[in-house]
């Protein structure tokens, strides 16, 4: 195992930060590169937990000779929101120096890839994997950021850009576990949700804002729909696979839920060959099917009030059935507020006070009906 502390970019005199990855595994072995990071919403802790215990079952791994792979963690994805705290509060999400979210705005590897990308393809895919790596490496490499969030994100695509699977680890407010990928990784993740048992799935086809996970995984879907739409029939494979795993609520952190999390993802990594285990247990029955993240209605109030939910997190609602009561103690006025689709309550506030207009939850049905960006803000 080996440690490597990397420097970000000092936003201020006299202060300075730096990120820390984990390199399990031989680079380069054949058997694949799987990245795994956590907290990059730095008060979403329970995936930082699980790292903990993933470092521990990794280091005996490889003491072990077990690691056919390489594995890269970060148990700490984030070090600029975990400092920052106001009023006693963690504010992990967005950077107070800028307002950006810290899983937004990352960069569009594609564009930046495009204009001389094709001069290096060939008929070979994985010629072609290995050079759309390479040049990834090389934009990344040359790219000078000028904050200090440009600089943590240059830093997490610099370890993650090669990696054939990404896991990005977080969680909600309060919730069910759930997952989000992109329609081309599906295929390769499904017995991952199935080991973790998630409740929902979600599936999206670019969900917009340019989040972490998307920049890595869309850049290769969508160069080789873009080379199909210009004539060029050069073969451009699923290079990298990546998904966020949303492990459940902000208060969900306890070994017992990190462990056994740990433990599912270790189980993947063996079906997957780069973990060579003494024996693979059972790929469980899913929990769910998955749906499309445009299937998926987030449920607002439409006044201020006091929040008293009648649904649970992990309930399955129909259409017309009430998910929460909005109420103004002093009206008396009582907002009812239900599902407009059927399907599971996957995720809600953990406030029990709303501003008109806040988001209350979010039900994960079937049928798309949204489009343009579908993550939160």
């Amino acid at each position: 195992m080996q440690r490597i502390d990397h420097p970000l970019l000092s936003p201020s005199l006299g202060s300075h930060r730096t990120l820390t990855s984990f390199h399990f595994g031989a680079p380069q072995s054949g058997a694949g590169k799987v990245y795994i990071q956590a907290s990059l919403h730095a008060e979403e802790l329970p995936g930082m937990l699980v790292a903990h215990h993933l470092h521990t079952a990794l280091a005996a791994a490889e003491q072990a000779g077990r690691l056919q792979g390489e594995v890269v963690l970060v148990p700490l994805a984030n070090p600029i929101g975990l400092a920052q705290r106001v009023d006693h509060k963690a504010m992990g999400r967005f950077e107070l120096a800028s307002s950006e979210n810290f899983n937004r705005h990352f960069p569009d590897l594609l564009e930046a890839l495009w204009p001389d990308i094709l001069q290096a393809l060939g008929p070979d895919a994985d010629a072609n994997q290995a050079a759309i790596r390479r040049a990834a490496g090389r934009f990344l490499t040359h790219w000078t950021p000028t904050t200090e969030l440009q600089s943590q994100r240059r830093t997490l695509l610099l370890l993650a850009h090669d990696a054939d699977y990404v896991l990005d680890l977080h969680c909600d407010c309060e919730a069910v576990l759930h997952f989000y990928t992109e329609v081309a990784c599906w295929p390769q993740f499904e017995s991952l949700t199935r080991l973790l048992q998630c409740q929902a799935v979600l599936l999206a086809r670019n969900s917009g804002g340019d989040p972490f996970d998307e920049c890595l995984s869309g850049l290769w879907w969508r160069l080789a729909e873009r080379l199909a739409a210009h004539g060029h029939a050069l073969p451009v494979p699923q290079g990298c696979c990546s998904a966020t795993i949303e492990l459940r609520g902000e208060i969900d952190v306890a070994h017992d839920l990190a462990r056994a999390d740990a433990q599912a993802i270790l189980q993947w990594l063996g079906q997957i060959g780069v973990l060579r285990l003494d024996a693979l247990s059972p790929i469980p029955l899913p929990c769910c099917a998955p749906t499309p993240l445009a299937g998926s209605e987030t449920l607002c109030a439409t006044q201020a009030g006091l929040v008293v939910f009648a649904a649970a997190v992990g309930q399955r609602v129909q259409a017309g059935d009430l998910v929460a009561e909005v109420i103004d103690p002093i009206s008396g006025d009582c907002q009812r507020i239900c599902a407009s689709v059927q399907g599971v309550l996957y995720a809600r506030i953990r406030e029990r006070y709303v501003h008109a207009g806040g988001e209350l939850g979010k039900v994960a049905g079937a049928t798309a009906f949204r489009s343009g960006p579908l993550l939160g803000f």
